[in-house]
């Protein structure tokens, strides 16, 4: 399919560059995925030509007592297509300031890109960063005298000479207008999310009468639009009731969520959002739906935060309201989640690797953008009980 297009096609394209991969703190764990991947890539399509094989490279970004920081590359860059892997929302990563311990903000982590991008230097030949989850994303619009922080992060790198920002499932991808002659990718893992679920699920009914997608709010409905259109589902939607007349923790408290949409009885349900912050919305839908006759309700998200923890979600899970969540490992993910069954991981790497590849030879990739060919060939398969193929190798 698309990956497999995308391999055959390489060979007739030119590269830019050789790749140069700088993984910042927090992504080795997908940087490293995404290196071998690229190894194996070109190690069959060009064969013992090192000279073209991708360089891995790992900065120092060492911290004065002061807490002042700086970068440093321990390896030359030059003539290099870099691309930098960020993820400014790893909160794990720490460092030490007038002796105390303290956890990277995304601030840190944006101001760490950005002492790479100087040490760099203009030497590079191209420089791209890869930031699945988008710095000051959710700060997307002005509603009154506040910042627009990713507005003008995105100006910040593009008059650093930075030239692609591949990001994934941004909050809202209009925040693209702020930066309109810098490339800009928002890659969604829809089909990803999909095949996750069905070869978790493999008895799940993908039809009008037994399967149901369900927007969490209005900002979702484009997203889960998508999701009931390619599999010929119905569709539903919530709406927040906020109390406007007062702000808890920088916003407006939900009072209610109201459902707009056909009967769920009997129905599973898939609930799609780019992101659970605290849980509270998609938990207070899963019980809602449960009480309307859902059958099982699945959340999914590309990014599972779990700022308050999972201890309500566990609880979900043990009262059978809520069946499974799913979400990518584009971000960090909070170390217990590996011990409990109803969390879903959805593999990206291997996305980001062809992403990668096309973009170090100057292909389209819209191919690559556009999953509908995908899902339903993954949906066919599941019909007819085949295997689920490997639609990427």
């Amino acid at each position: 399919m698309a990956g497999n297009v995308i391999s055959s096609q390489i060979e007739d394209h030119h590269q830019v560059a050789p790749i140069g991969i700088i993984m910042m703190q927090g992504t080795e764990e997908l940087s490293k995925k995404v290196n071998e991947r690229l190894m194996k890539l070109y190690s069959d399509l060009h064969g013992p030509e090192i000279v073209r094989m991708p360089v891995m490279i790992k900065p120092d970004v060492p911290r004065f007592q002061s807490g002042d920081g700086k970068a440093v590359l321990n390896e030359s860059v030059r003539g290099l297509d870099i691309y930098i892997i960020c993820d400014p929302g790893n909160y794990s990563c720490t460092y030490t300031m007038f002796g105390q311990e303290v956890p990277m903000s995304p601030d840190d982590h944006f101001a760490d890109l950005k002492r790479i991008i100087q040490a760099i230097s203009g030497k590079a030949h191209r420089v791209s960063v890869i930031m699945p989850l988008l710095y000051g994303g959710r700060q997307h619009k002005r509603n009154r005298r506040e910042s627009l922080d990713c507005a003008m992060a995105l100006q910040e790198l593009e008059s650093m000479g930075v030239e692609e920002i591949v990001t994934f499932d941004a909050h809202d991808p209009r925040v693209v207008n702020a930066v309109p002659l810098m490339g800009f990718d928002n890659v969604l893992p829809n089909y990803h999310v999909l095949k996750a679920l069905l070869n978790h699920v493999p008895d799940l009914q993908i039809d009008k009468d037994n399967f149901m997608v369900v927007s969490p709010d209005t900002g979702a409905m484009e997203r889960n639009v998508f999701y009931a259109s390619v599999l010929g589902v119905e569709l539903g939607m919530y709406y927040k009731r906020r109390d406007y007349s007062q702000i808890v923790n920088g916003k407006n408290p939900i009072v209610a969520h109201e459902f707009l949409g056909t009967d769920v009885g009997g129905k599973d349900v898939l609930i799609y959002d780019d992101i659970i912050s605290s849980g509270e919305s998609v938990l207070d839908i899963a019980y809602d739906l449960r009480e309307r006759g859902a059958g099982r309700v699945f959340a999914g998200c590309t990014y599972a935060l779990f700022t308050d923890g999972i201890g309500k979600f566990q609880e979900a899970v043990d009262k059978g309201v809520l069946s499974a969540v799913l979400s990518s490992n584009l971000t960090y993910r909070r170390p217990e989640l590996k011990n409990v069954s109803w969390y879903y991981e959805v593999d990206c790497s291997k996305y980001m690797t062809y992403l990668i590849a096309a973009l170090n030879h100057d292909m389209s990739v819209s191919l690559l953008l556009d999953p509908t060919a995908k899902i339903n060939t993954l949906i066919e398969n599941h019909r007819a009980n085949k295997p689920q193929l490997e639609l990427f190798k």
